[in-house]
């Protein structure tokens, strides 16, 4: 029977996770994800995590414990930098530390540092560590790590594509079954821009992609915007880089949006109780008031969240937006 490996279905599960099962895959590991997000994880992370943490922080706990016992180690790796420039929440560096030592009886926990700014062979050798737990040799890890990035790179392409993460994962499951979501007669598109972990997992999102879908929205997230052209943003007039990785991917997507004013709205969906959200939230704020041609709306989610609330707020932007748009085509 193969070992089995436990992954979260949270913070970079949206981003990684096939590679992450690629790569598992190949030194011949088991890999287990955690289900969807249900009320029930949720609460589970609650009562696990501080009170004081973001609600995805929380729901990475629920998902951890929805794992436990049945996986023979979980993988949490401590990720730090992946780019070679900027660096990911600092929750996310301590975070393997802060699920040991909350959380009982737990299997063992592969935490991997992975810290690009260490060379340029440091994620390589980060995988080879990771391969060492299973007994996996180097030219074993190699063939390995090359096949999960030839993975990630398809993965990545989707996305670019217009599939949002959960879209893409299926594609690559079963290419040629993939559905973009219900969809009514689409005539407005709008971007929904934070963090992948928010936006991605239906519950605490409350669906919002699928919602505007209904609604007759064509929606875009910033994983949609191919990196070259998030690139040429490059500080978004700040006197230096915004340093949090997925915060300088969301203001670089705004700023790009914006400026090229073909999108009917942008919607931010911000997480109560982020620290770089709440500077990121700010910051597009400030860029939304120089393009007033753009209408945009910041929504906040945490554990309390509620449907109703949402879809309202949701179809009273999208009614306002229409209406504008119908109202300045008139005036043509």
């Amino acid at each position: 029977m193969a070992v089995r490996v436990g992954i979260p279905r949270a913070l970079l599960f949206y981003l990684y996770f096939p590679m992450w099962q690629a790569f598992f895959n190949e030194i011949g590991v088991q890999v287990i994800p955690s289900g969807r997000t249900t009320k029930s994880i949720l609460d589970d992370g609650i009562r696990e995590a501080l009170a004081d943490v973001c609600v995805p922080i929380k729901l990475y706990y629920g998902h951890v414990m929805e794992l436990k016992g049945k996986v023979d180690y979980l993988f949490i790796p401590r990720v730090v930098c992946l780019n070679g420039k900027t660096v990911y929440c600092p929750k996310f560096l301590g975070l393997p530390d802060m699920i040991k030592y909350s959380v009982d009886n737990l299997p063992p926990i592969i935490d991997v540092r992975m810290d690009s700014r260490q060379g340029r062979l440091s994620l390589l050798n980060a995988y080879s560590e990771i391969g060492r737990y299973f007994g996996a040799d180097r030219i074993t890890t190699i063939r390995a790590y090359l096949k999960a990035l030839g993975v990630h790179y398809h993965f990545r392409r989707l996305l670019r594509k217009g599939w949002s993460p959960p879209e893409a994962m299926e594609l690559l499951k079963s290419p040629g079954t993939g559905k973009a979501g219900s969809q009514t007669k689409v005539n407005l598109k709008f971007a929904v821009l934070g963090y992948p972990y928010a936006i991605y997992d239906s519950f605490i999102s409350v669906n919002i992609v699928e919602k505007l879908r209904q609604l007759g929205v064509m929606v875009m997230t910033a994983e949609n915007i191919h990196p070259a052209l998030l690139a040429l943003q490059k500080n978004c007039d700040l006197p230096k880089r915004l340093f949090w990785t997925l915060s300088d991917i969301a203001l670089k997507a705004a700023h790009l949006l914006f400026k090229q004013g073909r999108i009917d709205g942008i919607l931010h969906l911000t997480a109560f109780g982020c620290g770089p959200d709440s500077l990121l939230n700010k910051l597009i704020e400030m860029e939304a008031k120089k393009h007033r041609n753009v209408p945009f709306m910041t929504l906040m989610i945490d554990e309390h969240t509620g449907e109703a609330g949402m879809a309202t707020r949701l179809e009273a932007f999208v009614d306002m937006v229409r209406r504008r748009k119908e109202a300045h085509l008139c005036q043509k």
